[in-house]
Formats: structure tokens, sequence, C-alpha cells
């Protein structure tokens, strides 16, 4: 549950939580996974990068059998074109085999992210080499990119990779802004509408209840992001989608280098299971969208994850092995309340 917080006013997506949701919490907090036995899910952005082996071992346990790898910003800012190349280069090589010697499908999305669009000199070498890695297998879109700071720069990059996802015939997987979040969602909305771009191409991330009605409205995908403190709690992803249904709607993680969970989406099916929300409803919203978004790029076939992966950790990717010393990497986390 969420702890007290002064700027509770300040950030609208840190709540405190109701005397019934810190009982949820309490009864559930070690065995959420008895809600989720036998289902399936999709966490449509996830940055691998950052995390362990401990934890594709913990996404395999709970039911996670592919994910999505956006392109983002790593902490701190690049200083040059080939740390963008060598970055690009891992999430179509050695992340995608790493995410196979533990039986997940890994996907990615590739694009120059908002933040390190405002250095207009390294971001136009950037824009040169991005068609190289459009085209590359498991690629299933232009992302995330869109706005932080909602300058000028980080409009123009927006607009030519705009362009980029036309011509590749990619979907695209839109980052909002954390300050003026309404107003950077609808600016990236009509910005793609502008561009020609269907709605039903583009995948408008961490949304909120402030953005998700004209989302939808719009015929766009709305993602909600499950992110302790900053994004959405995974209580008040319940009421979305008791409010909002399910089309067009698709939870992640995001989980990153930062505070964030990277079991964030069976942990909201739980919740949702435990809240009454129907199997079909769950299902649609931790799983079968994310792929009905994504698979427009005709890089997704359902029926390499819909049975088991078969795991050979013998395997090397550039003679380098998932291995040291023959340990098995082990995580589990109990919590099931992200706030």
């Amino acid at each position: 549950m969420c702890q007290k917080h002064t700027e509770i006013s300040q950030n609208p997506s840190h709540f405190e939580g109701s005397a019934e949701e810190l009982k949820t919490a309490t009864t559930v907090q070690a065995n959420y996974t008895d809600y989720i036995k036998d289902m399936k899910f999709f966490d449509p952005h996830i940055h691998m990068t950052s995390r362990t082996t401990d934890d594709y071992t913990a996404l395999i346990d709970a039911g996670v059998v592919a994910i999505i790898e956006p392109a983002f910003w790593l902490g701190q800012p690049r200083t040059g074109l080939a740390s963008f190349k060598d970055y690009f280069s891992s999430l179509v090589g050695w992340e995608r085999f790493r995410s196979s010697q533990f039986g997940i499908k890994h996907y990615c999305t590739i694009g120059l992210n908002s933040r390190e669009a405002n250095n207009e000199a390294l971001a136009a070498e950037v824009m040169e080499i991005l068609p190289i890695f459009l085209y590359k297998e498991g690629v299933v879109g232009v992302g995330e990119i869109g706005f932080d700071d909602q300058t000028a720069a980080e409009e123009k990059y927006y607009r030519l990779q705009l362009e980029l996802a036309k011509e590749a015939n990619l979907p695209v997987q839109v980052h909002t802004p954390h300050r003026d979040k309404k107003k950077g969602t609808e600016l990236s909305m009509a910005i793609a509408l502008e561009h020609g771009i269907d709605p039903g191409m583009v995948i408008i991330d961490h949304n909120n209840e402030e953005t998700v009605e004209s989302v939808l409205d719009q015929g766009f995908w709305a993602a909600f992001t499950i992110y302790p403190f900053t994004k959405m709690g995974n209580e008040r992803m319940v009421e979305i989608v008791k409010k909002y249904g399910s089309e067009r709607i698709m939870v992640n993680s995001a989980a990153d280098w930062g505070i964030s969970d990277p079991l964030a989406v069976p942990k909201t099916a739980a919740l949702m299971k435990i809240k009454g929300i129907s199997d079909e409803d769950i299902r649609k919203v931790t799983y079968q969208n994310a792929i009905d978004a994504f698979a427009q790029s005709g890089q997704i076939n359902i029926a390499d994850f819909e049975t088991p992966m078969e795991i050979d950790q013998s395997l090397k990717y550039n003679g380098n092995t998932v291995l040291r010393g023959g340990q098995i990497p082990r995580v589990d986390k109990d919590s099931i309340i992200i706030s």
C-alpha cells in the first residue's frame, strides 16, 4: 500500500490507500499467485536491460511469456552516436537472447527518446541510424517517443519519427510527459493525426484518469504503467477497467533502473481477479490487447509463446552465456499492491 507522503496533492498518481485496500494488501500479500494460476501475460513496456536474470526467472514463474522493451533514457545523457548504436544493437541482440534463455519472447521498439531529442546535434545523427534498426527482426514499433518538457526540439523529432513509422508501417509507442500530462497527451495525439497516422497504430502510454477518456474516444490504444508512486497504482487500474471496460486498454510495468516492479502486470491481474473483474477482461488488458496492437508490425507470431519455449542454456551469444558458475537465478517478490 502507498505510504503517507507530504506531497500527495502535487502528485495525482500518489494516493493513500483506503482501509479496505490495506486489508486486501494484508490478505493477499504472500499468495497473489494463487489468483493467476494458468494465466499468461504480455508486458508491452519493460526495460529489461536494467534488470537482472533473477527478474526473468520471476517473470516466467508468474506467467509472463512475452515482453516489449522500448528504447529509453539510461538515466544520464548519452554523449555520442556510438552509444546509441551499441544500445540499439543490444535490444535486438543480447537482450533478445538473454530473454530467450529464460523462456520469454522478447520484442522491442526503437526510437530517439524525448529527453535526448533536446540535444539536437546528436539527435540529428541518431535519426540517420534509426532506419537501420527499425527493420530488424523483433522490432515491433517506433518508441518510446513523444514529449518530456514539451520543447520545440522534442516536437521536431517526434514528427520526424512519426514519418519513419509511416514508412516502415510500424506501430508508434508514445511516452506521455510526467508534467502537464494532459496537455502533452493531447498534443501527442493531435500531431499523430496531423501526420495521417491511424490512431489504431498508436499506443499512448503512461495514461491516468485525466487522459484515458480522450485517448479512447479518439481511437488510440491506452496503455497504463503500474509504477510505484509516480504513475498508476494497481487499485486505480482496477477502477479504470471497471469504468471503461477492456477495449484498447493495456497494462505494463515499465520496470527499469528506478524503484519499479517487473511483476506489476501479473500482480495487477491478481488484484483485478480479487476485485471481481472478469477473466476475459483481465486477459485482454494484460495479454491480448498488447498482442493485437503490436502484431500490426508483422513481427509477432502468437504461436511462439502459446506453448512453453524450449530453453537451452548451453547456447551462447557472441561467446557469452547467462550462466555464472552453474547457478540458477531465483527471486521471489510477494507484495501484490503497487501504490
